[in-house]
């Protein structure tokens, strides 16, 4: 069982094999009407077995919403969803509970739980548990969508050493938005797509696997929100995007490229348009201090390889305590980023909504 917010609660259940995923969703408003078929739409899109570089595992992903909604009318009282795994491998993670994989938590787990977890599949530590992430992210980008105008959307602008175009932080063209909002594979140049799916081709042949980054962007953001130090936007949504399985690192607006600029480059210039404040550039990433500024916040997260490889790699036998060798079987993404665009904005959504 894992926590999140505070005015808007999940409370996630489950792991990657067992019978059923789930998530309660405390404090929505009473008599939101919610779209079931965008819904749907964003669990799409994350779902595994949809593309021929990504895991071949099939999972139908159908949310079945229990309580908290009458046709689809929020309630006020707990929102409770579940979905059912219907297709998992398990035998294929017979070996794990001695011979931790490279990459993994197995090992930590063991350390933790005194070996007593079941990690197959990754366990409560797979990417899997985000199913039920991106059904509540897409719960609470409704409600932000419709009372406050905040729209989310993001792109895969790495993946390897294929780089897609950045956004426009300082304004970014509905155009461009209706391209990306729905997309499984997002990019904004589709000559870079073409290229990435080259790249993880490339790594499956040779029984290996690739990371990358996912740049996204929160649009319409009121100013006022957040505050400083732990009550920082960057803070919380930094604390969401590393809930993310194979998430590594986080920057914001110009990010580490600050610290080769001098402060008349990374500075933002104030002016006015249309009777509202507004910066020329946007290397802050719409926050100042911890506060939106009104600016869209940008920012990119970086995620790892696939720690699950073909590969023969070295390990231990946390039984015998000998050194030893493993050759990792069953189904795994070549590169998860392909299916981590619809989680971030998820994720997103459920940070920004308990700032607000």
């Amino acid at each position: 069982m894992s926590l999140f917010g505070d005015k808007i609660r999940l409370t996630v259940k489950g792991a990657s094999h067992a019978e059923k995923l789930s998530v309660d969703i405390e404090g929505l408003p009473k008599g939101f009407k919610l779209d079931f078929q965008k819904i749907l739409t964003q669990m799409e899109r994350r779902a595994p077995g949809r593309s021929h570089v990504a895991t071949p595992r099939k999972e139908p992903d159908y949310p079945e919403i229990l309580s908290g909604v009458e046709d689809m009318v929020t309630t006020g009282e707990t929102l409770s969803m579940i979905i059912k795994n219907t297709n998992q491998h398990s035998k294929d993670y017979s070996s794990l509970k001695v011979c931790p994989r490279p990459g993994h938590a197995d090992y930590t787990a063991f350390v933790k739980y005194g070996g007593k977890l079941d990690m197959s599949g990754g366990g409560p530590f797979s990417g899997r548990m985000m199913a039920p992430v991106v059904f509540a992210g897409e719960v609470c980008r409704q409600i932000l969508n419709e009372k406050y105008g905040i729209d989310i959307v993001s792109h895969i602008t790495q993946i390897a050493d294929v780089k897609d175009k950045r956004f426009n932080d300082v304004k970014i063209d509905a155009t461009l938005y209706d391209k990306l909002k729905n997309d499984s594979f997002p990019t904004i140049d589709s000559d870079s797509k073409a290229s990435m799916i080259n790249a993880i081709e490339d790594a499956m042949k040779e029984k290996d696997s690739v990371g990358g980054i996912v740049e996204c962007a929160i649009l319409n953001m009121p100013k006022g929100v957040g505050g400083p130090i732990f009550d920082s936007v960057e803070s919380v949504i930094s604390s969401a995007m590393f809930s993310i399985p194979a998430c590594k690192g986080i920057e914001f607006g110009a990010g580490f490229e600050s610290a080769t600029m001098k402060g008349s480059e990374n500075n933002d210039e104030f002016c006015y348009e249309n009777g509202e404040v507004v910066t020329k550039t946007n290397n802050c990433g719409g926050i100042l201090g911890g506060i939106t500024n009104g600016m869209p916040i940008v920012f990119r997260v970086a995620f790892k390889p696939t720690p699950s490889i073909a590969k023969i790699q070295n390990t231990v036998n946390l039984e015998t305590k000998e050194n030893t060798t493993i050759e990792i079987v069953g189904r795994h993404d070549p590169c998860i980023v392909t299916r981590v665009a619809s989680i971030v904005e998820a994720m997103a959504a459920i940070a920004i909504i308990n700032m607000i």
